[in-house]
């Protein structure tokens, strides 16, 4: 993409209301536009950031065995009273009459819906377990929104929930959850350690939060700090395998968000060395509730006795809109954003410093179309600024590499390639631009 047909609104100065590094770089970087309180158009930059995550979210729960379906943002009333919800989610929810008069609501979650359909279609447990997921915007009327996406009123949101006969095979399910969120934030870049966690209004007797450790962090976290030498969960892990193990490995080492926290605890379980008290950022939680909504909605099935019992469940959910912001608090620098590759928005920022000589515009031309040509993807500031303006703006939406070209590409032929996660500079041949960017 040619800068000059790109729409990308960069702003010089951080908005006064920007309060966290994320909110003042992303509308910085133009990847974002206000509509209201808590409530964002995403730009084009910062719409290729979110679907990329959305893409890691996806193959890493088709992966699991877990199947995408896709469920209304708006919900019948009647459901949620089914299940007692109604009155207990509080203002949070959006609750709206259709021109009939119907009760209807704008989800914030999906466990009602879900279990309506589960209730319509499954019978027996030979059909079990069923997992099912679907990624879609919700809604949910924080009374302060703040810190941008980090905390809006409108969120893309990937929710998955588990159905399957008893409490056994529901935590069987669990942990392929935990592993594969554990699988998912190490693909962004990120390192989650999950904590033990309060079920809020979800209900159930076990929950984890997956949490990044940053200082703009709302949430106050503890844990044992061995936790993060826990070695990398193998990509080719077979999710009917037992993963217990793998799960227990973190269970056993203390880590609690602070809605679980006792000083007496942390203190008996945890080494004076390796206690850990730091702020985080929550971006996946899971739970398991057993037949809390599955009783009141009768979603059941016959076991093999041909005993009609309720199913037992759970959900699972990732904030892919706060991820973007996430990965922005754990990765930039005083000059802007600093992408980690599986989801930068281009992969190469390709930069011409004399866009008034014929010969190195024929150069960038020369590099930008073989390099497009390769399927790499690539933004190609040809726009007519000054050098600084180029550097700046490069830098601040925070591509992994630059290409420069400037007055030694056309005197001696060689274009510099910058790094921006360490700002180090190499000298290369145009001749092998192409093959070096490839290898990389």
């Amino acid at each position: 993409m040619k800068l000059t047909d790109y729409f990308l609104p960069v702003l010089k100065e951080s908005p006064a209301d920007a309060e966290i590094a994320s909110h003042k770089l992303m509308l910085r970087a133009g990847m974002l536009s206000q509509s209201s309180s808590g409530i964002y158009s995403w730009l084009p930059l910062g719409l290729r950031v979110l679907k990329k995550i959305e893409n890691i979210v996806r193959e890493e729960q088709d992966a699991a065995g877990v199947n995408e379906i896709l469920m209304p943002t708006i919900q019948p009333a009647d459901i949620w009273k089914e299940s007692g919800r109604y009155d207990d989610y509080g203002k949070e929810m959006l609750r709206i009459k259709d021109r009939q008069g119907r009760e209807m609501l704008f989800g914030p979650t999906n466990e009602e819906q879900v279990t309506d359909i589960f209730r319509r279609t499954v019978r027996s447990y030979k059909e079990l377990p069923s997992l099912l997921y679907h990624i879609q915007w919700k809604f949910r009327d924080e009374l302060r929104p703040r810190f941008g996406i980090m905390r809006g009123r409108e969120f893309l949101m990937k929710d998955a929930y588990s159905f399957d006969l008893d409490k056994e095979s529901s935590r069987a399910s669990y942990n392929k959850f935990f592993v594969s969120y554990l699988k998912t934030f190490e693909r962004l870049g990120l390192k989650a350690i999950p904590m033990a966690a309060d079920t809020g209004p979800i209900g159930g007797d076990m929950s984890h939060e997956f949490v990044i450790i940053s200082d703009t962090g709302e949430s106050d976290i503890y844990f044992d700090n061995r936790i993060l030498n826990l070695t990398n969960i193998d990509e080719n892990i077979q999710y009917n395998s037992d993963l217990s193990t793998i799960v227990e490995s973190y269970q056993d080492l203390y880590s609690v968000a602070d809605d679980k926290f006792s000083e007496d605890d942390f203190n008996l379980k945890v080494p004076e060395e390796f206690r850990k008290h730091t702020k985080g950022i929550e971006v996946g939680h899971i739970f398991n509730f057993a037949t809390k909504y599955s009783e009141p909605m009768k979603a059941n099935v016959l076991n093999s006795n041909g005993k009609t019992v309720p199913v037992h469940m759970g959900s699972y959910g990732i904030g892919i809109s706060r991820l973007v912001g996430a990965i922005i608090e754990s990765s930039h620098d005083e000059n802007g954003i600093i992408w980690p590759n599986s989801v930068t928005p281009f992969d190469i920022g390709l930069i011409n410093l004399k866009i008034k000589d014929f010969d190195a515009v024929k150069i960038c031309e020369k590099i930008y179309l073989e390099l497009k040509d390769t399927g790499i993807d690539i933004l190609y500031d040809n726009k007519d600024d000054s050098p600084g303006a180029k550097f700046s703006r490069m830098d601040l939406i925070g591509l992994p590499i630059q290409i420069i070209c400037g007055k030694n590409s056309v005197k001696d032929g060689t274009v510099e390639i910058k790094y921006r996660n360490s700002g180090d500079v190499k000298l290369i041949n145009i001749s092998d631009v192409v093959n070096f960017i490839k290898n990389k």
